[in-house]
C-alpha cells in the first residue's frame, strides 16, 4: 500500500568533521535521522512528496549554513525551530580501516529542545504520513520532552500514520543501561516499523539471535520489523513471518559511517512507494552497499538515481 503524504524525520543534524588525509578534516553536516532523510530524498522524486526535517538550530552562522545546505538538497526545513541561545552540535569521525568511532561536542545543541513545545511539534507533523525517529533523538531529550514526543507520535498513529523507529543505541548518551533499555523499549512500543541492529540490541537486551530480537520487539506490539546485522542477512519479520534478505556485494568498503541510516532510507523509501517489505530490504542493502564505498555519512545523491522509487 502506498503511504500518501510527507515523510518527517525527527532528530539532530550536527556539524561533521571527517578525515580528509594528511591530518586534515572535511566539514560537512550529518546525524542519524538526517542521514536517513538524505537517502529518502535521493530515492523519492521531489514532486512526489516532501521529506521534512524536524529539529532545532541556533541563529548563528553555522546554523544558517546548515539550513542552507539542507534546503539546497531538497530537504524541507520549515519545521526546524530557531533558538537564539543555542547552536548546533559537532562530532569528529576517527577511522580504523573502514570502521568508525566518534567524538561529540553537543551540550549546547539546540536539537535538545526540539520537543520543548508540543504544539509546535504537532504542527510540524501535520499532514505527514510517516514519522521517523531514533534512539539518539530520544537520548538527547529530557524526560518531559520525550513524553511530549511520544504523545505527538501516538496522535499520528491514531490518525492512521506510520511511526518508524531505529534504536541506534549509543550508551554514552544515557545515564544508565537500565534507563536506556526502558526508553528504547518505549520507542519500540510507539512504532509501527522497527529497524534495530542485532549486535546493539543483543548487548542491551541479551538477545541470542536476530530472531530473538524480532520476537522481543514483536511482543511490544510492532508488526513490521527489520533486524539489521552488518554484512550478514537482514531478518524481515512481518506479522510473525520471517525471511532473511542477504546483503548486497561490496568490492571494498571505505567508511561504514551512515550504513544503517542509509539502509533505513532505502527501506522506508520503498515502503512509502508501496513496495513489499522484502523488496524494500533489498533496496536498503543496495543503498548501504554504495554508501560504505564513499567517505562520510552523506554520499552524493546522484549516485542513487537508478534506484529511485515512487
Amino acid at each position: 500500500m502506498v503511504m500518501k503524504g510527507d515523510i518527517a524525520c525527527i532528530g539532530e543534524c550536527m556539524v561533521e568533521l571527517a578525515p580528509a588525509g594528511g591530518g586534515l578534516f572535511r566539514q560537512g553536516f550529518a546525524g542519524d535521522t538526517l542521514n536517513t532523510a538524505w537517502y529518502l530524498r535521493a530515492l523519492l522524486p521531489t514532486d512526489a512528496r516532501k521529506v521534512r526535517y524536524i529539529s532545532a538550530v541556533g541563529v548563528d552562522a553555522i546554523s544558517e549554513a546548515m539550513l542552507g545546505f539542507l534546503a539546497d538538497h531538497g530537504i524541507d526545513t520549515a519545521s526546524i525551530a530557531r533558538l537564539p541561545d543555542r547552536t548546533v552540535g559537532l562530532y569528529l569521525i576517527a577511522l580504523n580501516g573502514a570502521e568508525r568511532s566518534f567524538t561529540y561536542w553537543r551540550s549546547a545543541s539546540a536539537a535538545r529542545q526540539l520537543a520543548a513545545d508540543q504544539v509546535r511539534l504537532a504542527l510540524a507533523l501535520d499532514g505527514a504520513a510517516v514519522a521517523y525517529v531514533s534512539g539518539i533523538t530520544l537520548a538527547i531529550l529530557d524526560p518531559a520532552s520525550r513524553a511530549r514526543l511520544f504523545e505527538v507520535l501516538a496522535d499520528l498513529r491514531r490518525r492512521g500514520g506510520t511511526v518508524a523507529f531505529d534504536p541506534n543505541i549509543r550508551p554514552r548518551l544515557w545515564d544508565s543501561a537500565a534507563t536506556m533499555a526502558a526508553v528504547i523499549s518505549e520507542g519500540y512500543e510507539a512504532a509501527t516499523i522497527a529497524l534495530p541492529t542485532f549486535p546493539d540490541d543483543a548487548v542491551l537486551y541479551g538477545d541470542a539471535s536476530p530472531r530473538d530480537t524480532a520476537r522481543r520487539i514483536a511482543d511490544l506490539g510492532v508488526r513490521e520489523i527489520v533486524v539489521k546485522d552488518g554484512a550478514n542477512p537482514a531478518l524481515v519479520w512481518v506479522d510473525g513471518n520471517q525471511t532473511s534478505v542477504s546483503s548486497s556485494p561490496v568490492s571494498r568498503a571505505f567508511d561504514t559511517t551512515g550504513a544503517g541510516d542509509s539502509f533505513n532510507g532505502g527501506y522506508l523509501g520503498a515502503r512509502v512507494a508501496g513496495r513489499p517489505p522484502l523488496e524494500a530490504a533489498r533496496l536498503g542493502h543496495d543503498v548501504a552497499a554504495r554508501v560504505i564505498c564513499e567517505r562520510g555519512a552523506l554520499a552524493t545523491m546522484s549516485l542513487f538515481a537508478d534506484l529511485m522509487v515512487d
